[in-house]
């Protein structure tokens, strides 16, 4: 495909190449995260810069020697095979193994932009055999699509992972996104093109829809057994004294004795714990009232996990649910009112409904962005996920 912008397939390329770039620079966002995190805030940002920009360079090189690859008979199934392989794995929960390849923040901005540049070029197959893959045998197209999704690689170190982590339905797609490039691949082969074209109606579209309905059927299937296998929460570090524990006499009044306050650092959940402190204030006994503060983070997917060492990848869920919970704690604080704190890791409404009723939680108290039941459940809204899961009543205060 030339690179003729007046051509609405080359448009679709570059989309395709564009999203590529977002759903599979999650991981690399993590990495990037991880390895200037430690650098003073004006060299993170020129770290960033400078290793994504040695990291696309080396890309559109090996991307490259990949198009001319694909010119071999067979070699796009080989590729394809590999893209469902990918997409699968993306879609997989954070592994419990010791990691693989562990990334260390670095205190230099030399150190920092080595590192980047490798992790990238070690994590970068995907990103090749698929761009390779929507490119459809255009370098130009390549070099258009990275530089057009440059600033958002260049942002996705933060915004990739916020991004995945408020709209789960983003991982999902961008694996479905994968099977339709790998079904693409394959049904477009040197090898197999002309047989395709004269034996299956519809080759071009048939390819693509199963190669997405695999790659998502088959990624959240493995992606439940991986769940059901393990256990569903893992705290970080340790836990915030909890107030002395309410007296039996009190439980047995009948007041609410045990609040579960789930929060990220957003105005949503900023307005739950205001509202709990009013539920406070107009308790009978509101120094016998237990508040439960706790901070959720969401595992990365299991292609981080088998690059980044477990310990480095709990330090980073660390300071990131330390963040989370600080806008809760002063207002809790200010208000001179005692609560358990707790940083847990796992998937958000499955964590937030097991601890409930393990701690034996009275109320649910959760900031809402106000979705209704269908977008909601697109987008994975953690409120309405816990509301449907919880044995414990569940607020939604919007």
């Amino acid at each position: 495909m030339d690179v003729d912008i007046a051509n609405p397939q080359f448009w679709i390329a570059v989309m395709q190449i564009i999203a590529i770039d977002i759903v599979l620079g999650g991981d690399n966002a993590v990495v990037i995260a991880l390895a200037c995190r430690r650098l003073p805030e004006r060299q993170r940002r020129l770290g960033i810069i400078w290793g994504v920009a040695g990291a696309i360079g080396l890309r559109v090189i090996l991307i490259f020697f990949a198009l001319q690859l694909l010119a071999v008979p067979f070699l796009k199934v080989v590729g394809a095979v590999l893209l469902v392989w990918i997409g699968v794995k993306m879609m997989q929960p954070e592994g419990g193994g010791e990691g693989g390849h562990d990334v260390e923040a670095s205190g230099t901005l030399f150190g920092a932009i080595k590192t980047v540049i490798i992790a990238d070029a070690v994590m970068s197959l995907d990103n090749v055999i698929a761009i390779a893959g929507a490119a459809k045998g255009s370098l130009g197209l390549v070099i258009f699509g990275l530089v057009a999704s440059v600033p958002i690689i260049v942002w996705g170190s933060k915004f990739v992972m916020k991004l995945m982590d408020r709209y789960p339905v983003v991982i999902v797609l961008g694996g479905g996104l994968l099977g339709w490039i790998a079904g693409d691949m394959t049904v477009t082969d040197v090898a197999l093109k002309d047989w395709m074209a004269a034996n299956v109606p519809g080759a071009n579209w048939v390819g693509p829809v199963l190669g997405t309905l695999l790659v998502v059927g088959a990624g959240k299937w493995l992606a439940a057994r991986a769940v059901s296998k393990r256990p569903s929460l893992v705290e970080l570090g340790q836990p915030v004294a909890a107030p002395a524990a309410v007296s039996a006499d009190t439980l047995a009044s009948g007041y609410l004795n045990r609040i579960l306050l789930p929060v990220d650092a957003s105005d949503n959940a900023a307005r739950a714990v205001e509202h709990v402190l009013k539920i406070r204030a107009r308790h009978p006994a509101p120094e016998s009232l237990e508040i439960q503060l706790i901070n959720v983070q969401r595992e990365v997917t299991g292609d981080i996990s088998q690059f980044i060492a477990k310990q480095n990848l709990q330090d980073y869920h660390l300071e990131n649910s330390v963040k989370a919970l600080a806008r809760a704690r002063k207002l809790l604080e200010d208000a001179g009112v005692k609560f358990s704190e707790h940083k847990l890791v796992g998937k958000p409404w499955d964590v937030i409904s097991e601890f409930a009723s393990a701690h034996h939680c009275d109320l649910i108290v959760m900031g809402s962005r106000g979705l209704g039941s269908h977008t909601g459940a697109l987008l994975g809204s953690v409120a309405l996920g816990v509301a449907q899961r919880s044995s414990v009543p569940v607020l939604l205060v919007k």
